[in-house]
C-alpha cells in the first residue's frame, strides 16, 4: 500500500496552477508542494474520504496527464488496430482505473516532502526525466517523472517509483487480457474492476 501511495504523490504533482513556460525541475517541485499542502490541510482527506479525493485527482490532475499517451504504452501495439469506438472506451475506462486505483492512497501522506534531484536535460528538451527523493517515514524513496512540453506548460506520460515504471507496469498487468480477447476483453476487465473498486471490494 505505501508504493501505492507513492504513485498516488507521483500523480499529486500534476495539479492545475497558473505555471507558464517553467523549468520541468521546478514545475514538479512547485505542483508536488501546492497538492501535498492540500491534501495535509484537508481533514476528509486525512479522515480517509476517498470520494473526496477522488473528485480532487479527477478535476485537478487528471487533466494534466497525457492520458492517451500512458494508454499508448501501456496498451502496446494493439491499440493500432483498436477502432475509433474502442480507444475511446479504453481510455475512459483507464482514467477511471487510475483515479480509483490510486486516490485510497493519498489518505497515507502525511509528513512526506519531495526533494528534487539534479535535473539532466539540455536547456531546450521537450521531453524530459525529473528524478525527485520523497521525504519522511523512513529512507528516502526515489520517484521519477516522465514529462512533456505541452504548449507552456508540462504533462506527465509516465512516472517511476521504485524503479518500476507505471507503464511497463500496466502492461503486464493488460497483457493476459490482450492476448486471451483483444482491446474488448480489456475493456470489459477495467471496467469490472473500477465498479469493485467503486464499491468498496478488494
Amino acid at each position: 500500500m505505501f508504493r501505492a501511495a507513492l504513485v498516488g504523490l507521483s500523480l499529486c504533482a500534476l495539479q492545475a496552477l497558473a505555471l507558464a513556460d517553467v523549468a520541468p525541475d521546478a514545475f514538479v517541485q512547485k505542483l508536488s508542494s501546492e497538492v501535498i499542502g492540500a491534501v495535509k490541510s484537508d481533514q476528509a482527506i486525512q479522515a480517509g474520504d476517498v470520494a473526496r479525493i477522488r473528485a480532487l485527482v479527477d478535476a485537478k490532475i487528471v487533466p494534466h496527464v497525457d492520458l492517451q499517451r500512458m494508454v499508448v504504452k501501456s496498451v502496446g501495439p494493439q491499440w493500432r488496430t483498436a477502432s475509433p469506438e474502442q480507444r475511446k472506451r479504453l481510455t475512459e475506462e483507464f482514467k477511471t482505473y487510475l483515479i480509483n486505483t490510486y486516490s485510497g492512497a493519498l489518505t497515507q501522506v502525511k509528513d512526506q516532502t519531495v526533494k528534487l534531484r539534479p535535473l539532466r536535460a539540455g536547456a531546450n528538451a521537450n521531453e524530459v526525466v525529473v528524478g525527485t527523493d520523497v521525504v519522511g517515514g523512513g529512507e528516502p524513496i526515489q520517484l521519477d517523472y516522465r514529462l512533456e512540453k505541452s504548449g507552456d506548460t508540462w504533462k506527465i506520460y509516465d512516472f517511476n517509483v521504485l524503479g518500476l515504471w507505471a507503464t511497463d507496469s500496466f502492461r503486464s498487468q493488460f497483457a493476459r487480457d490482450l492476448s486471451a480477447g483483444g482491446i474488448d476483453a480489456l475493456i470489459d476487465r477495467l471496467a469490472e474492476k473500477n465498479k469493485a473498486i467503486a464499491g468498496g471490494k478488494s
